[in-house]
């Protein structure tokens, strides 16, 4: 009887090994077959990295000045910083097909339709976060610099701080318009309650602001130009979560 046991426990463990091996051989073809992907769309996304970086500074600067470079290589390296943003925005229905297809089997049914949801609304809310960005936060600050030139003073903009400005502030833009998902699951996981986050609004505002400074330009109107639409939209969270639990009331 002993030994049978025994043999009955190193058959279960011989399943768990090959069961975890099974799962780390198939996350290692999905992950293969991501940076495959990647790396074939690199290639066209060079080619068009410099008409990306037209339409930004169209966009941006609207040809109101001029652009500068101050170093041989450094237009490659911003077309490669460009390219491997639009090779990955490219590839993202294709990175994420393959990771979904990864984790569904281990997903029941009401579980796979929310984090459907959940990607669908957070991509939504990422790209009109990054394109808000675009189209009204940087030609404002490019503006604003701009309105400190005098006939003594002329503004030289270089090509990298106003690409490296776009693209960090468009992530930060993405990342902070996710406040009203983030504010609306915790409420409806009972994580924390509506009336424990309305009535602590003053150290929602300090934490916004604190985190703008952060992670914003060492200047009050980018951490100003950051802070008021993610405060909006964290309001607008609560006010989502507030219909939402009156409508469970009723």
């Amino acid at each position: 009887m002993e030994e049978s046991k025994k043999e009955k426990k190193q058959d279960n463990n011989t399943d768990k090994e090959q069961t975890l091996i099974e799962h780390i051989e198939e996350l290692r073809k999905v992950l293969i077959k991501c940076l495959i992907a990647i790396v074939i769309v690199f290639i066209p996304a060079f080619y068009l990295s410099p008409y990306c970086i037209d339409f930004l500074i169209k966009t941006i600067v609207k040809g109101k000045i001029t652009l500068n470079y101050f170093a041989p290589m450094e237009v490659f390296l911003i077309q490669l910083k460009i390219s491997l943003v639009i090779d990955l925005l490219i590839c993202f229905p294709y990175l994420a097909k393959q990771i979904w297809s990864f984790i569904v089997p281990a997903l029941y049914d009401n579980e796979r339709k929310f984090i459907k949801s959940i990607v669908f609304i957070s991509s939504f809310l990422f790209i009109f976060g990054v394109t808000f960005c675009i189209i009204f936060i940087l030609p404002f600050l490019i503006n604003f610099g701009m309105s400190f030139s005098t006939q003594n003073i002329t503004p030289l903009f270089g090509i990298s701080n106003v690409i490296d400005l776009t693209l960090w502030m468009s992530l930060l833009f993405g990342c902070m318009f996710q406040v009203p998902l983030i504010v609306n699951m915790l409420i409806k996981w009972d994580i924390i309650s509506y009336e424990s986050v309305s009535s602590k609004r003053s150290y929602v505002i300090v934490f916004l602001l604190i985190f703008a400074g952060l992670f914003t330009p060492p200047d009050i109107i980018s951490q100003l130009m950051l802070f008021i639409p993610t405060y909006l939209l964290f309001e607008c969270g609560l006010l989502f979560s507030k219909k939402k639990k009156e409508k469970k009331v009723k």
